[in-house]
């Protein structure tokens, strides 16, 4: 009832206010023209029309004010319905304002402290955002109490979708659909609107056909977070010629990622980073410790020529080799790619360590060398990009890109999850199939492998950041153990740890003999099950390590389906030819009675007519026995 009368109210006054002002405007306008007649019959007829003109544009000045005063009073009536509006949905609100006094001032009060009110609650709106941004973990690292706590991000493009919550059953692949797809397409037309801001060309303007891919995660206490990588847009002019060098290469474009966030509000833009080129692009050294395996990293290096020297070009690889065995040969792999061309060997370096095999030492003496020869060429205050490789790994020209994407020192680094690929002889020979060359197993499915989530030891980083936190454990000998201590130093430290699915890095299948000492030396409790589970895992996926595990009991089923079947078929034909079981034991006797007076007979009669009639059960009889 109080809020209907303050309605009226509201109303009467607005009407009482527009009545007076255009009676006031009708008033003014009959004087004046009153007196404009007066004064035209005392003067003369100049000064009668000089007078009109004034009175024309006294009439157009009223008549604007009025226009304008009308325009105020419908926008302030326009005002007061929506605040009556929102009075009767709030019933707090309007019990305090009937409190009041009842009077245009003190409603036109209440709309200034409702409208600063709104605006406070605005701006307390965006702080909140900005503190929900502030709080990610996404321009910063924060420490963390072990490696259980870090939220991995999820590889995706614009059709696929590489999700990295393991578990049996899981799909390692999938296509964005429902409200996945609906969430990936905000975050893509968040980042399109961000780059378009300022673009005023047609051919300027960034679409999805110039997106590439990114990663995403939900963090639960802050948001999603998004990093979207775009293929950059240039203006190319007309007149100048490309060069051979940026014709002859397919992905000589510049890249730029955008940060987004949806910090459980509207998504907010972090930040726009752009990536040079393919010849301005952070130079990668690669480290690989290696000892014996000639035959694996002989394919390596075939891989590493087409892959990295041939495509991405940007590369350097260190090679870091344990004892005198297999050295001679490794050499001489290396010595055959520089003859094929002799830029190459600027790319390539082979370091002899006669010494037992420790990964750590390896790569923290490839560190180290890259370090000397930076020294050596005046360049003391020069980062370097490494990628701590392994003999049995498969990259690709765009995993190079994530590398250089997701590492900044101070700032990053980049622990990939690896698709580690099944026993080729479990997934394909026991199977009935044909053995694929190398390369066509390189497929990312169910059943031909596993996104190797444990393993920590392809990792690229700044070799400032390497030795910040004071690189491996060198005490640490076997296998593997090292790569989970560095991952946990990085993971306590105040630098960013990107934790991404890569489709573009495969660990190849090889045997793994997990014994209780390793190069003369125990091996630990925690390197031992370690080293058990990967042997577990990397042999083959849950249904075809069942068939391998039961394979005995299956065949033993299928005999005794089989011997089944052969006995009811005997069974159906006992029952025609023979009355009884005690008759069949009966004849059975008697049979071997026959049998041997006809052996006795044969002997003392030679006469050739001389027969034994065998009773026709016999036969019957020795097959149901």
């Amino acid at each position: 009832m109080g809020i209907t009368i303050l309605a009226r109210m509201l109303l009467l006054i607005s009407s009482v206010t527009l009545i007076s002002l255009l009676a006031l405007s009708k008033c003014g306008l009959s004087g004046a023209l009153d007196n404009g007649i007066d004064d035209g019959i005392a003067h003369p007829i100049k000064s009668a029309l000089r007078n009109d003109e004034q009175h024309a544009l006294l009439m157009e000045q009223r008549e604007e004010e009025n226009q304008q005063e009308i325009a105020k009073l419908k926008a302030e009536i326009k005002n007061l319905k929506l605040e009556l509006f929102q009075l009767r949905n709030n019933p707090i609100l309007s019990d305090q304002i009937l409190s009041l006094n009842q009077n245009a001032s003190t409603s036109s009060m209440m709309i200034q402290q409702q409208q600063s009110a709104a605006a406070s609650y605005q701006l307390d709106c965006t702080n909140y955002i900005r503190r929900q941004v502030g709080q990610a973990e996404i321009l910063h690292g924060m420490p963390m109490n072990n490696e259980y706590e870090i939220i991995p991000f999820n590889h995706f493009t614009f059709s696929r979708v590489y999700p990295i919550e393991l578990g049996l059953g899981k799909r390692v692949v999938e296509k964005p659909i429902g409200y996945k797809r609906k969430d990936l397409l905000d975050a893509l037309n968040r980042g399109l609107d961000s780059l378009n801001k300022n673009a005023t060309l047609l051919n300027q303007r960034y679409t999805l056909d110039d997106f590439i891919e990114g990663i995403y995660r939900n963090d639960p206490t802050t948001g999603t977070q998004y990093e979207l990588y775009f293929r950059t847009k240039e203006i190319c002019n007309k007149t100048s010629n490309p060069s051979p060098s940026s014709s002859s290469h397919h992905n000589d474009h510049g890249t730029t990622k955008i940060i987004v966030m949806r910090p459980f509000a509207p998504l907010q833009t972090v930040q726009i980073e752009k990536f040079p080129k393919t010849a301005e692009k952070e130079i990668i050294h690669i480290i690989l410790p290696l000892s014996g395996r000639i035959s694996t990293f002989q394919g390596f290096m075939d891989k590493f020529v087409k892959i990295a020297l041939k495509n991405d070009r940007r590369v350097q690889l260190t090679v870091v080799y344990f004892g005198e065995e297999g050295l001679s040969e490794a050499r001489q792999i290396m010595k055959r790619i520089v003859a094929q061309k002799s830029s190459y060997s600027s790319n390539l370096k082979l370091l002899a360590l006669n010494e037992t095999f420790s990964r750590a030492k390896g790569l923290r003496v490839g560190a180290e060398q890259i370090w000397n020869e930076d020294k050596s060429r005046g360049k003391n205050n020069k980062d370097v990009l490494l990628f701590m490789c392994d003999v049995d790994i498969v990259f690709s020209a765009k995993f190079l890109d994530r590398c250089r994407w997701n590492t900044k020192p101070n700032r990053k680094v980049y622990y990939p999850v690896v698709f580690s690929l099944y026993n080729p002889h479990v997934v394909y020979t026991l199977q009935g199939k044909e053995m694929p060359s190398e390369t066509d197993q390189l497929v990312i499915s169910r059943d031909t492998g596993f996104w190797r989530d444990f393993g920590y030891g392809m990792t690229c980083q700044f070799r400032s950041d390497f030795l910040k936190v004071r690189g491996f454990d060198e005490e640490s000998v076997g296998w593997g153990y090292e790569d989970v201590m560095l991952y946990r130093k990085y993971v306590r430290s105040n630098i960013k740890v990107i934790r991404a699915s890569d489709p573009g890095i495969f660990h190849l299948y090889h045997s793994k003999v997990c014994s209780g000492s390793q190069n003369g030396q125990k091996m630990s409790a925690d390197q031992y099950r370690a080293c058990i589970r990967s042997r577990a895992l990397n042999e083959a996926s849950h249904p075809q390590l069942g068939f391998l595990a039961f394979h005995d009991e299956l065949i033993l089923n299928n005999n005794q389906t089989e011997l089944n079947q052969n006995s009811n078929n005997n069974t159906n034909n006992n029952n025609k030819n023979s009355n009884s079981s005690s008759n069949s034991v009966y004849e059975l006797r008697s049979t071997r009675k026959h049998i041997s007076n006809k052996q006795q007979q044969q002997k003392q009669h030679t006469t050739k007519n001389t027969r034994v009639k065998v009773p026709s059960s016999t036969t019957t009889t020795k097959k149901a026995t």
